[in-house]
């Protein structure tokens, strides 16, 4: 048993229940008016669990609420404890309960409602129209789009680009936390350096040298919030040397090109294939600046091969600027480490990097370094910007890089997405036939492709939402007309969940019809 009580053993969802009563004693439970009766044959742990969820989402049970004991809770209900401790182990997986010790297990945290869509009884090909989902994702406004799901509540999230947030490291983060709190003066909570805390500064340093392979000394670094405010400030320095184009990854990712659009650039899309980003079709363009991901390309996944790099880097010796966004870096499973573009020319590389996808995006801290040329002006639009990040949150994250806690916590989550990773894999093989998948030796995503004949991506994103499971269009991340796929993230999400998820996306696939050529 462990902290919630619960069985290791738990039982399949169809295993022998305790029958009910005959003599008129009342079957359920007072607490959230629970009716066994409503679960479906065999779906009992499913029904419980979703019944929690529910109850969580919409506030009868509140972050800090108790749930009853799984014996209590077994024995009102009349079915066997493992159903009762399964049920908590899913929630306990997603991050939204815990075991508390003597307090029980209790709530702590609450996603937004889950969705509970109608079932599309419609024949396929019938309607008069789009569905409104489809009009949402075709919508022609991405910007707009995107936040709109992002917000929006489903049952399943199979969206891309977060991480395993329930398993934040919660207890190790509250002790490093309580050591920075003793440990600093009143001077550290006025205003800071710009650049940001000089211990984070140092160990993120000795992080990038340890894991990426770049040597830098903490003067060059500065610290920002998250890799979309690096992009900002460098597209306010490149606007100011007078480099308003800058090419991109196509397909790439959408934020990341969002972000310098909004600061006035004019976009240069620039094809990517099994080798990584076609340094040919960058020179022909004329661009001087390019922004890629050439250690873990999002979407595809591929990785920037030897001669592309040293391409790349002949053109950046010629003048060009490469900004290096290295994302996903950490998360690999099948293949070797790839060392940063800015391990080998400092001088010509602008690398960005961030806790987002290690930690959690709500932290907002990550870290930029540029060429000397361009370090005053970057400090310089830091300050303007914000005065810099919140010094307290950098040395907590500062004293978990130097302890070894966070390299322990990303040897824990590699372990949990590669599980995640493995369960989406065999979820597709069998109900995506036919589908190829790309990308699945790193990262925390998947891209899925289902050739020229299959149906658009937007339709079927559509269709899965509509049954309540978000997915990414992958049109959503092209400039250039494309093949259509999916891109499907699995880190965020319980084993559970991502084989219900992509069952659904098999079940809304076969309900559309192949594009005509």
């Amino acid at each position: 048993m462990d902290v919630m009580g619960r069985s290791k053993n738990p039982p399949a969802q169809g295993s022998k229940t305790p029958d009910a009563p005959t003599d008129g004693t009342a079957v359920g439970s007072d607490f959230l008016q629970l009716d066994i009766g409503q679960a479906p044959p065999g779906g009992r742990i499913a029904w419980l669990a979703d019944q929690l969820r529910s109850a969580v989402a919409d506030g009868r049970l509140p972050v800090g609420a108790r749930l009853p004991a799984s014996r209590v809770l077994a024995q009102e209900l009349h079915v066997t404890r493992g159903v009762v401790t399964e049920a908590y182990r899913r929630l306990a997986e997603s991050g939204q309960i815990a075991g508390r010790g003597r307090l029980g297990t209790v709530v702590v945290a609450a996603p937004a409602a889950p969705r509970t869509p109608a079932r599309d009884t419609t024949p396929a090909g019938a309607g008069s129209g789009p569905a409104p989902e489809a009009s949402f994702f075709a919508s022609a406004d991405r910007e707009g789009a995107v936040d709109a799901l992002r917000a929006l509540p489903c049952r399943i999230d199979l969206s891309p680009g977060v991480p395993d947030l329930a398993a934040f490291p919660r207890t190790a983060w509250l002790r490093a936390e309580r050591a920075v709190l003793a440990g600093v003066g009143p001077a550290d909570f006025g205003y800071g350096d710009p650049r940001g805390a000089p211990a984070l500064r140092r160990a993120v340093v000795g992080w990038l040298a340890r894991n990426r392979g770049i040597r830098a000394d903490p003067d060059e670094v500065v610290v920002v919030a998250g890799v979309a405010q690096a992009l900002g400030l460098l597209g306010k320095l490149l606007r100011t040397d007078g480099i308003g184009r800058i090419a991109v990854e196509d397909p790439g990712s959408l934020g990341a090109r969002q972000q310098l659009e909004y600061g006035g650039h004019e976009i240069v899309p620039v094809p990517v294939d099994t080798g990584g980003l076609d340094v040919g079709v960058l020179r022909a363009s004329g661009a001087r600046a390019v922004l890629l991901t050439p250690a873990h390309q999002f979407p595809t996944g591929v990785v920037l091969d030897g001669e592309r790099r040293r391409d790349l880097l002949s053109w950046a010796a010629d003048g060009g600027v490469v900004i290096e966004d290295d994302y996903d870096a950490e998360h690999r499973y099948d293949r070797p480490p790839v060392p940063a573009l800015r391990s080998l020319m400092p001088e010509g590389v602008c690398y960005a990097g961030s806790v987002s996808k290690l930690l959690a995006p709500a932290l907002r801290v990550g870290w930029l370094l540029v060429p000397p040329d361009r370090l005053d002006a970057a400090v310089t639009a830091k300050r303007y910007a914000d005065l810099g990040n919140g010094v307290l949150t950098q040395l907590v994250l500062a004293r978990l890089m130097d302890s070894g806690e966070l390299e322990r916590h990303l040897r824990h989550v590699r372990r949990r997405h590669r599980r995640r990773r493995d369960v989406m894999l065999r979820a597709i093989e069998e109900h995506l036939p036919g589908a190829q998948v790309h990308g699945a030796a790193a990262g925390l995503h998947l891209m899925v492709t289902f050739g020229d004949r299959g149906p658009r991506d937007v339709d079927l994103a559509a269709a899965a939402l509509e049954r309540g499971v978000k997915a990414h269009p992958l049109s959503w991340h092209r400039i250039s007309p494309g093949p259509p796929g999916l891109v499907l993230g699995y880190a965020a999400g319980p084993a559970h969940e991502i084989e219900e998820g992509v069952a659904v996306l098999g079940t809304a696939l076969r309900g559309l019809r192949p594009r005509q050529r």
